[in-house]
């Protein structure tokens, strides 16, 4: 019974095409317009998530805006939160904009930061060519500089510029290594900076304090608690003064940001599933007038002995197949339109198979619920007044 419920809904489909093809339309641009949404949301997501991750998940940031008595922290205290137990690792930041010279060549306000060897060991893949700072540079307060990637361009182009010589701020250095380039929009983009040893840029540009610190932790299950460790240290460096310095998680930060995306994500997706309910009343249309125009067909074959349920159940098929067709058709579409737009934004795509999965049941659901009323309504027909119809 079911084969032959099939072979009837399949052959009142294909004997309606243009009708059955503009039923599905709606089913088709609903789920297309799904696979797009949450296709393109996951992938600016993923992307965005990526960038942030390497700013350090396991990173705890302080900001230290000081007090009037300390301007910021000293080389001890960064030296006592690193004596924490949950921490790996202590990268101290100072900074400062100055001009860098090579030869003739002069680039103004280009930033200088100085920094440990924990930084580039937090991030491996951070080094273009050469090396990164070490323990020996800060110790010794060598004069040696790794620049970013426009720095490269504008000062050496078409010159290797490992062991060349550089002037800031008055004080000639050694170019050790060069950076990755960062991506464009990337939050944490070193292009245009300058790094050197943190102990020499506490001397050679006149900082006293530091003023930004990235604390690396082993467990970060623990990351709040070694949080509150900080925070007593701080405390007691600025007399209590919770305004002198911002301290953040950033473990907090990356899950707070997921879960938002994730909400946008279902969000955007709710407003597409409106064009499968749109759908869905055009496949109930379509399905209703097809009872009115089978009235002989339905009377004929419960004359013949057909069960209510053998009419239903023609009629549910034929509905789940009309939205099943269009939610695959809708499904090629969303997956072409996603890399278009992927291509266009310049963003990675990838289609999930749990994003399939969702779109295509519900697009069966939309199939179920809207085909259901006609094929009640076909179901009940009587056979006499069916037939009388003729």
């Amino acid at each position: 019974m079911i084969f032959e419920s099939i072979r009837m809904s399949l052959m009142n489909i294909a004997k309606n095409k243009l009708r059955s093809i503009l039923t599905m339309l709606g089913i088709i641009i609903g789920v297309a317009s799904i696979i797009a949404l949450i296709t393109i949301v996951e992938g600016a997501t993923n992307n965005i998530s990526s960038e942030v991750i390497k700013l350090g998940g396991n990173k705890i940031l302080i900001t230290v805006f000081g007090t009037p008595l300390k301007q910021g922290l000293t080389e001890k205290d960064v030296e006592h939160i690193a004596s924490l137990g949950n921490i790996t690792g202590v990268s101290p930041t100072v900074s400062g904009k100055t001009s860098v010279i090579y030869g003739n060549k002069v680039l103004k306000d280009i930033s200088v930061e100085g920094k440990n060897e924990v930084f580039f060991k937090a991030d491996p893949e951070l080094l273009s060519s050469g090396r990164a700072i070490n323990i020996l540079d800060l110790e010794s307060r060598n004069q040696v500089a790794v620049v970013g990637s426009n720095i490269v361009r504008e000062l050496f182009f078409g010159i290797n510029p490992i062991g060349e010589k550089i002037i800031i701020n008055g004080m000639t250095y050694t170019v050790i290594g060069t950076l990755r380039e960062s991506a464009g929009f990337s939050l944490s983009s070193t292009n245009d900076t300058v790094i050197i040893p943190y102990t020499t840029a506490l001397r050679s540009m006149g900082i006293k304090n530091i003023s930004t610190i990235d604390a690396y932790v082993e467990d970060t299950d623990l990351a709040d608690r070694t949080l509150v460790e900080i925070k007593g240290i701080l405390n007691q460096a600025f007399n209590y003064n919770e305004d002198a310095y911002k301290i953040y998680n950033m473990g907090d930060i990356i899950s707070s940001f997921r879960s938002i995306m994730s909400m946008m994500s279902m969000l955007l997706a709710g407003i597409a599933a409106i064009s499968l309910v749109v759908g869905g009343i055009g496949i109930m249309n379509m399905m209703l007038v097809s009872v009115t125009e089978r009235t002989t067909e339905i009377g004929l074959r419960k004359a013949l002995g057909a069960t209510p349920f053998a009419i239903r159940l023609q009629f549910m098929i034929e509905s789940i197949f009309l939205s099943l067709t269009g939610g695959f058709i809708g499904l090629i579409v969303g997956a072409l339109l996603s890399y278009l737009l992927g291509e266009i934004i310049g963003i990675g795509i990838s289609i999930s198979a749990s994003t399939n999965a969702l779109a295509m049941s519900f697009s069966a659901t939309v199939g179920i619920i809207f085909g259901y009323m006609p094929a009640v309504k076909a179901s009940r027909l009587n056979p006499i007044d069916a037939l009388r119809s003729v």
